[in-house]
This record gives C-alpha cells, sequence and structure tokens, in this order.
C-alpha cells in the first residue's frame, strides 16, 4: 500500500532539484515544473546548458538557479544540496534524471568509458539519494524521483554496462522503499519509462559502427516530464510511465529469450562494418549542443493510432515466433 498521508497537490514555491536537467528529459522536467511555479535547481556538468535552462524557466517566471555538477563525484553532489538550500532553505523534491549511454560490442566498449557509465549512472543515483535522505529526514517530509528506465526490467543487448546500471538503480529504489517505510511522509519513486525521443541517443557514446536514430515507437519526453510532476504531487512506489514501456515488460515476462534474441540481431544488422562512425558522446565530457528537448527521428513521428497498431503487430510478431519455436522445440 503507498504511503499517501502527504500529497503533493499544489506544488508552487516547493523546491525542486532536477540531474542532468539541461537536454532531453531533464530540460522537459525543468520546464514541467517551472510551469507548477516550482523553485527550480538544475543540475549538469555544462555551463552553457545550465545557462540555457535557467533561462528558460525564469522566462516561466519562476526563480531558477544552475549548479555545475558531475553526479559521479560525491562531493559535486553534497555541494549541490547545499546550494539548493541555501536557494530556498529547504529541498521538497530531488530528481535523479543523469544518465549516459554507450552502445556497441561489449568488448569493443573502451573500460574506461564503460566505468564511467557505472559512475555516471548508478554512482550518481546513490549520491543523490545518500546526500537528499538525511534532508528529508530532517525536514521530515521528501520526494525522491528516480528516472530509471524500463532498462531495469528486461536488458539491453549491446547496451550492456547501461543496462546493468538499470538493474542496480531498480534494486537501490527498492531497498530505500523499504527503509523509509517507517516515514509516511518520505517516499521513493521509480519511473520506468520506454524509449524517449529525447536528445539522449545523440549524445550517447557509439561503437562496433552502430549509430541509430530513435525509434518511431519513442515517447515525448514532455509525456515523461508530466508523470514527474504527477508523482510530486501522489507518489507512488513504481511507476510504468507509457503504454510502450508496459507491453515490453509483459512481453519480456513472457518471451525473455525471443525478445533479448530479436533485439540482438536487430542491432547486429544495425552495426556498419567500419567503425569509423565511433564517438565516445558525453560519457566523459558535458554535452554539446542541442541543449534541446528533442532529438532526431529515423522517420516522423506516427500518430497515436499508428503507435498503437505498431505496438500490437510486434507483439503478435513476437507471439508467433514464441508458439513457432515452441513448436520446433517440441519436435526436437
Amino acid at each position: 500500500m503507498e504511503n499517501k498521508d502527504i500529497q503533493y497537490r499544489e506544488l508552487k514555491g516547493k523546491t525542486v532539484v532536477i540531474t542532468g536537467g539541461t537536454s532531453g528529459v531533464g530540460r522537459a522536467a525543468a520546464e514541467a515544473f517551472a510551469l507548477e511555479g516550482c523553485n527550480v535547481v538544475i543540475a549538469a556538468r555544462g555551463q552553457e546548458g545550465l545557462d540555457a535552462t535557467v533561462s528558460l524557466c525564469r522566462d516561466l517566471g519562476v526563480v531558477a538557479l544552475g549548479v555545475p555538477t558531475d553526479v559521479s563525484n560525491a562531493d559535486d553532489v553534497k555541494n549541490l544540496a547545499q546550494q539548493a538550500l541555501q536557494f530556498n532553505g529547504r529541498i521538497d523534491i530531488w530528481v535523479n534524471n543523469a544518465g549516459v549511454m554507450a552502445s556497441g560490442k561489449f568488448e569493443d566498449i573502451p573500460v574506461e568509458t564503460m566505468d564511467q557509465v557505472v559512475k555516471t549512472n548508478l554512482l550518481g543515483f546513490l549520491h543523490g539519494a545518500h546526500t537528499v535522505l538525511p534532508i528529508f529526514k530532517r525536514q521530515k517530509e521528501g520526494i525522491l524521483i528516480n528516472n530509471v528506465s524500463i532498462g531495469g526490467w528486461m536488458p539491453a543487448p549491446y547496451s550492456t554496462a547501461y543496462s546493468s546500471t538499470k538493474f542496480g538503480i531498480r534494486g537501490m529504489v527498492e531497498g530505500l522503499q523499504g527503509e523509509v517505510s517507517n516515514e509516511p511522509n518520505i517516499h521513493i519513486v521509480g519511473l520506468y519509462p520506454g524509449i524517449q525521443r529525447s536528445t539522449g541517443n545523440m549524445h550517447s557514446a557509439k561503437y562496433s559502427g552502430l549509430d541509430f536514430k530513435i525509434p518511431p515507437f519513442s515517447v515525448d519526453p514532455r509525456e515523461l516530464a508530466a508523470q514527474m510532476v504527477s508523482a510530486a504531487k501522489n507518489p507512488k512506489k513504481s511507476i510504468i510511465t507509457d503504454g510502450y514501456a508496459r507491453m515490453m515488460k509483459v512481453l519480456y515476462g513472457l518471451f525473455p529469450e525471443t525478445i533479448i534474441n530479436t533485439a540482438s540481431a536487430a542491432l547486429r544488422l544495425a552495426m556498419k562494418p567500419h567503425a569509423d562512425t565511433n564517438t565516445d558522446g558525453n560519457v566523459n565530457t558535458a554535452s554539446d549542443d542541442p541543449h534541446r528537448i528533442y532529438g532526431e527521428l529515423a522517420i516522423p513521428v506516427p500518430s497515436k493510432r499508428t503507435k498503437t497498431v505498431m505496438m500490437m503487430a510486434t507483439g503478435l510478431a513476437i507471439g508467433f515466433l514464441y508458439v513457432k519455436s515452441n513448436k520446433k522445440n517440441k519436435k526436437k
């Protein structure tokens, strides 16, 4: 049963901290909380992106602060919290959102890049939680929102380090939910969205000749940002935020081997024979432009009806493959 003694139905004047807040989902979240009248504290590595997002929030009529932060550095995260407390005296909502990704054959990804993916994603979320929980306990209230990804429930082949961090973050979320179960007004929320139509893929590290665009069934980052606002108003422990994520979680639960093998085969086809497209992306350095919400799509965004048909077709195709595979196994 969810803790619902306090529901933040009115967010105006609340202070929210958002890590990775200068592009993609993070920028959409900054915009969404600003529209609710929150004081917004934005954390990211690059000053240019911070300035742009702070300006966006101020243009929406709220007070905003940008704090240069590398979430893989615990001292940086402590400084972020101190700056936020000096800003408005308290922290009401903390959004763990900063993340990086490296795709390619596991052995082709440099170990330094792989290590940094783990540091930014997993340790970054741990640092955020470790820093803000004592503040919430002193205040006797607070909400920690974690943008985990559906990758916390199903693995991502050829993004194995990234996938490992998402499983780890889900473990952190569920462990902390137990630890604060005696704190009725402190909430730990896990959000599990599908692939976002954000700049994340543009900024990611790519190896083994992988250079793919965002698929057409991706989700609008503003929809996920709206889910973050909803979670702040009415916190729940676990939220599968969109239809694609719900479908994939169910399908993976039913047909794990078929799903992982099909995805792996598709990615192998996407690999180019020459690795001259390899890039370290934003794993080790701050993101270059664009500091915006939306990324580049493989094809134009389909209508909601078309997306629904595509998802149903995907589910039916996987179900067909599963049945066919079972028949072959029985014949053997």
